[in-house]
């Protein structure tokens, strides 16, 4: 059984104060979205009971965040130095979090652990929190998932509060029934149009018997290979006996590019070292074959690897609603049952 040795930030509870912020694409402060951060943030504050605060540069908008990472990354630096902010989550995501790595100071992370939360190009982030032995939470963000149409789906609910106001074991994690990839413009006249949602068939187990456990360790798949060959790629004891969670982008990367990164991680050893996979479903379900196909294909027909436990088609990532990931948890995939559980909890 395989485990890290990061800190666990406290648990949130009503009446704390969060951070919101925008490490990457700066959309949140933008005229013509600014309702859809209001809309998030009075969820934030009427559902969950939280406080939220915004930090200098949240709001300034994309184009002034794109020309200056450096602020970026001092409202990170300043909201985990902050006392009274327990918790930091990340507006939206985009593809400009890379830029933030030469402002990054380490320590200040480490000596001031709080919950951190994001998806997508929030990967960076949490690769930054990794190397400084925090563990973070890969979930929804302030401009999707808590602005969501509406009201935010119930299985993303549940799971903000389980792993985050819980300090209990986050158990097993069943599927959403449903599934959504239906992008309606954010624009305010959609506000009250529900996206439309799909039948979801649940998990698949694409091979392996048995149960497989280990620290979760991961993200998105596009992003993670803009981290690769920087400082905050993990090292080879990082990965040693982990479950390796993948997810896709919007951009829906082809078929070839799963099978080419994924060869990577065979090259770099890794796949050699994890105790399994866990694999969201794709964006929109494109490529829903196609996928299975490449990672089959990598990690049993090139690596060799038949008996690598694999799990796909969860709810974790970009297709809504999702679950809440927290890196470094221990985790759970029983093949024999295609189940999978976290077996601990996410905070203290």
């Amino acid at each position: 059984m395989s485990k890290l040795n990061l800190i666990k930030p406290q648990m949130l509870k009503r009446g704390d104060k969060i951070a919101t912020i925008s490490l990457s694409w700066g959309g949140a402060g933008d005229k013509d979205i600014l309702w859809r951060y209001n809309q998030g943030k009075k969820r934030l504050e009427e559902e969950f009971g939280l406080e939220v605060v915004e930090m200098e540069n949240t709001l300034k908008g994309s184009e002034c965040l794109y020309n200056h990472p450096e602020k970026r990354a001092e409202d990170l630096m300043n909201a985990f130095k902050d006392k009274s902010i327990k918790g930091i989550f990340s507006c939206i995501g985009g593809d400009d979090s890379i830029r933030l790595l030469p402002y990054i100071d380490f320590d200040i992370i480490r000596n001031n652990p709080k919950v951190f939360m994001g998806y997508s190009d929030a990967n960076v982030t949490h690769m930054i929190c990794l190397k400084a032995g925090l563990s973070s939470f890969y979930g929804p963000a302030v401009l999707s998932e808590f602005a969501e149409n509406v009201e935010i789906f119930d299985y993303t609910k549940h799971w903000i509060e389980k792993v985050l106001f819980n300090n209990s074991e986050i158990g097993r994690i069943p599927s959403s029934d449903i599934w959504t990839s239906e992008h309606l413009p954010w624009d305010e006249k959609n506000k009250n149009i529900k996206r439309k949602t799909n039948f979801n068939r649940g998990t698949e187990i694409l091979q392996g018997r048995g149960k497989a456990s280990g620290h979760l360790i991961g993200g998105c798949i596009d992003v993670l290979e803009i981290i690769k060959g920087t400082k905050i790629w993990p090292e080879e004891k990082v990965w040693e006996g982990s479950i390796l969670f993948l997810e896709t982008s919007e951009d829906m990367p082809e078929p070839d590019f799963i099978k080419l990164w994924l060869r990577n991680y065979g090259a770099q050893r890794i796949l050699d070292k994890i105790n399994g996979i866990i694999f969201a479903k794709p964006y929109d379900n494109k490529y829903y074959e196609e996928y299975k196909t490449a990672i089959i294909n990598v990690v049993r027909n090139e690596m060799k690897l038949k008996e690598l436990p694999i799990m796909y088609n969860m709810n974790f990532g970009h297709t809504a609603p999702m679950m809440i990931i927290p890196y470094g948890a221990l985790g759970e995939i029983d093949c024999d049952n295609n189940s999978f559980s976290i077996l601990e909890a996410g905070v203290e």
